[in-house]
Formats: C-alpha cells, structure tokens, sequence
C-alpha cells in the first residue's frame, strides 16, 4: 500500500456491529481527523434512512457531516432523477423517507402501468412477502427498469448472520430474465463518487470493509486499494477469497496503522 491520500470506511461490522462500537473504532477515526485525511463513510445498509444512520452514529459518538455519508438510496434517488423515472419500492419500510419526494403509493397503482417506473430493490426484511415480489416481478415483465440498491448475500446481526437483499435480487433476476443495475457496492460508480467526493484519484484512495466482495473486491475493482477487516462478517474463509492485492488486518485499529504508514 503506497500514495493513500483519502479512505473509505464501511460501517456495520467496521466500526459497530448492532448498536455496540467495535474496540477502537473512535480512536482508529480520531487519528484519521488528526492526520487530515479526507474520509467518506459509505455503506451498503438499505434498512435504515440516512437520518437514523447518523443519529445511531451520533449516540455511539461517531460525528459526521451529511456530505461525508455516501448511501445506496442516494445514489438511486440520483439514478432515478436523471431518467426521469419514478420508484416502485420493494425495500425496508423505514427506508421510504430517502425516496420522498420520488416514490408514490404502489399499493393503489395497477400493475400494468409500468411506465416511467423502476423496480427498486433493498433490504426489505419481512417485507420480501410472496405478493412483494410477484408484484416487481410482474412489472419487470412489462419492460421496467432494474435497480438493485445493493445486491450482498448476507450481513451479520447481533444474533448471527442474515440473508441480505442479494438473494431476492437474485430470484427477481432469474424469474425476470433480466440483470438489476446496482448502484451500491460493489457498483464502480458508486466507489468513483465517493472518491470524487474525497478530491483524489481512485488508486490514492483505501477502501476499509468486512465485506470480501462488495468492499474489498468492488473496490480492487474499481481501482481503489483495499483492506479487510476480520471483524463484522468476515468469515475464516475470506482469507482464500480476498483479491491477491487486497489487505488483511485484524480490526479497525490494525487498518489505520496500515493506513497511516502508506499516507
């Protein structure tokens, strides 16, 4: 690792897991600030709207900006609004406040109106019902664009690992005939905005994540540098599977160390 001029940190299972900061999480980001390296926190998360996600970092004492946290419905409300396009949601309840202004009451619409309509997919949680997903489905049948807010396999929570929006986007790609757009990790789009946010080049910039593929690999990927971390939902067996330029630490504060010796 060389040239590091700017990062990006993952959030759940980085720096938290459930509502419980990871040991030296606020050190390890305390001695970023005081080396002035530009930060954008980016996440894959489609639970939860960006206000709770800083208001949940906030009450952990991890203080950001509002231009610092790059989010997967962000960059689909921006997807959305260059084409025009209005959502049909197929995502977490709590997540509709980041579409407003773009979303309208799909329950009452026919679904043969797929016009001007985009299938967007998150984390919908119990909300991934039989009649949910025959509802997109129907309406990727009639020609309606896409969007995947992130396609990873599964996270982890306090109790253990759970399936993630990946596996629904998956179905809905195969029983569609179609592939979903995804403007999450590990989107390149999404990497170049943030990295275009942190006023570098991408392969100046780290990607710190727990995540095999979508961070670490999407971020090789896309050009960036990239570290894993075995804390979240890194798995003994991410070891084989990390990208033969990517980096393995034990937590946080082992990337920073990492981090702060290439800057």
């Amino acid at each position: 690792m060389t040239g590091i001029r700017g990062v990006l940190l993952d959030l759940d299972g980085v720096l938290y897991v459930g509502n419980d900061l990871l040991p030296g999480a606020r050190e390890a980001l305390a001695r970023l600030r005081e080396r002035r390296l530009p930060v954008q926190f980016v996440t894959n998360s489609t639970r939860r709207p960006r206000r709770a996600i800083q208001a949940g970092l906030s009450a952990m004492g991890l203080n950001l900006g509002d231009d610092e946290l790059v989010t997967p419905a962000r960059a689909a409300c921006t997807w959305l609004g260059e084409r025009r396009l209005s959502p049909h949601l197929l995502i977490h309840p709590d997540l509709r406040e980041d579409f407003n202004g773009l979303s309208s009451p799909d329950a009452e619409e026919p679904v043969d109106r797929p016009a001007n309509r985009a299938v967007v997919v998150g984390d919908a949680g119990e909300g991934f019902t039989y009649e949910a997903l025959n509802r997109a489905f129907r309406l990727l049948m009639e020609g309606a664009p896409f969007l995947a807010l992130a396609k990873n396999r599964y996270f982890r929570e306090v109790d253990g690992l759970s399936l993630d929006a990946g596996p629904f986007v998956a179905a809905l790609e195969f029983a569609g005939g179609v592939t979903a757009e995804v403007v999450g990790k590990p989107a390149p789009g999404f990497f170049h905005a943030a990295v275009t946010a942190l006023g570098c080049e991408p392969a100046e910039a780290v990607m710190v994540g727990d995540d095999v593929e979508a961070d670490v690999g999407g971020a090789i990927a896309a050009g960036l540098q990239g570290i894993l971390v075995e804390t979240g939902k890194f798995r003994v067996e991410d070891r084989a599977r990390l990208h033969r330029h990517g980096v393995l630490v034990r937590d946080i504060g082992a990337a920073i160390d990492r981090i702060l010796a290439a800057a």
